[in-house]
């Protein structure tokens, strides 16, 4: 038994792996992007929300999640950049997708306006059971993300760090690299207590993650 904060999320059982499998072989589908909080679907589905800066990989774990190549491609189509987009996972689920933050390239009214929005989608999901922090595996926690981090805590959003392209990593960089994300995880008390390494490429951490979304309740 590991005794180091945060340590990483064990492989599910064969029962959990089972159940999670089960729940993204069904039905999957883009249902809307919302602009406003007028236009969020009704909150009558345990939800669960994406969130990570530019290229951190959000789109290719998604599509790796539900094993469908092309279904996030909703969220990078031109003009839906800024929007929030919910997906539906069978008929008890919403799998939700934040915009990507960081993005230095964005005009600072656009960022204010989106900020906005992810500050009321936040503080206002009665649903939301859990987000999931997006971190690059290669760079550790960036300050952009220990900004939304924190819009987590002051929000009283419990959030789990997903390491992305862990097959990018240099092997003598693993340990230094997850001390790092364990430090500033430290900080935030909405961080949930167990990180979660994938490789959508390769396929590593899927199966977890699947049984982790399955399990909420």
């Amino acid at each position: 038994m590991t005794t180091l904060p945060f340590p990483l999320a064990d492989e599910p059982d064969d029962q959990a792996r089972e159940t999670g499998r089960l729940l993204f072989a069904g039905e999957v589908e883009f249902l809307k992007g919302v602009v406003g909080m007028d236009g969020l679907p009704p909150d009558d589905r345990i939800e669960v929300c994406f969130a990570g800066r530019s290229n951190v990989g959000k789109s290719s774990l998604i599509n790796a999640l539900t094993g469908r190549k092309g279904i996030a491609r909703a969220s990078n189509t031109p003009g839906r950049t800024q929007e929030i987009n919910f997906f539906t996972l069978g008929d008890e689920r919403f799998l939700v997708d934040l915009p990507g933050y960081g993005y230095a390239n964005a005009p600072l009214a656009v960022v204010e306006k989106w900020q906005r929005l992810l500050k009321q989608y936040l503080s206002g999901r009665a649903n939301l059971r859990r987000a999931f922090v997006l971190v690059d595996h290669r760079h550790g926690v960036k300050a952009v993300d220990e900004e939304i981090m924190t819009l987590l805590d002051r929000s009283a959003v419990t959030f789990q760090v997903v390491l992305t392209k862990e097959d990018k990593v240099k092997e003598k960089d693993r340990a230094a690299i997850l001390t790092q994300v364990r430090e500033k995880l430290s900080k935030h008390p909405a961080a949930y207590p167990e990180i979660v390494v994938t490789s959508s490429e390769k396929g590593d951490g899927i199966e977890t993650l699947r049984a982790i979304i399955a399990g909420l309740a």
